[in-house]
């Protein structure tokens, strides 16, 4: 998966008149660079003690202009928290259902798929997403299992 150009999306926000704050940089750039999915409390710890004016509500109003100017994702899954994808590209995901890490997966091209279930089923799709879970090898390692039920 891409990333979006740091520079790109820089110039996205000036051309939208959004001032460019270091905090605002720092939380682009860490999104930008982070290779996996960060909630807000992630960014946040991740930030703080270089930014120590940073606050929670302050990631959070930030991913939410970063959202509406299309430059990242909000991701909701399973575990009820929002996490942020860079790529907003149509693109799936693997979870982790003990830790909740998440990485992006290079698959089938979203938009057969979606034509191929709108052959099979007559629906119209408008969104679409795919979620593998499973146990990521740091949990399978330390010999964590999901309970049973």
């Amino acid at each position: 998966m891409v990333h979006c150009d740091i520079e790109k999306a820089m110039d996205k926000l000036k051309l939208k008149n959004i001032r460019v704050t270091p905090q605002r940089f720092a939380v682009l750039e860490y999104l930008y660079t982070y290779p996996g999915h960060p909630t807000v409390e992630e960014i946040y710890k991740a930030l703080v003690d270089k930014y120590p004016n940073l606050s929670v509500t302050t990631v959070y109003n930030n991913l939410r202009v970063f959202k509406k100017l299309g430059l990242v994702k909000e991701l909701t899954f399973g575990d009820a928290s929002r996490r942020y994808d860079a790529v907003t590209t149509e693109h799936y995901h693997v979870v982790c259902s003990i830790c909740g890490i998440m990485h992006d997966v290079e698959f089938l091209e979203p938009q057969q798929i979606k034509e191929y279930v709108e052959q099979k089923t007559n629906f119209t799709i408008a969104q679409y997403r795919l979620e593998l879970q499973g146990i990521c090898p740091d949990c399978a390692k330390e010999g964590r299992q999901l309970p049973t039920g």
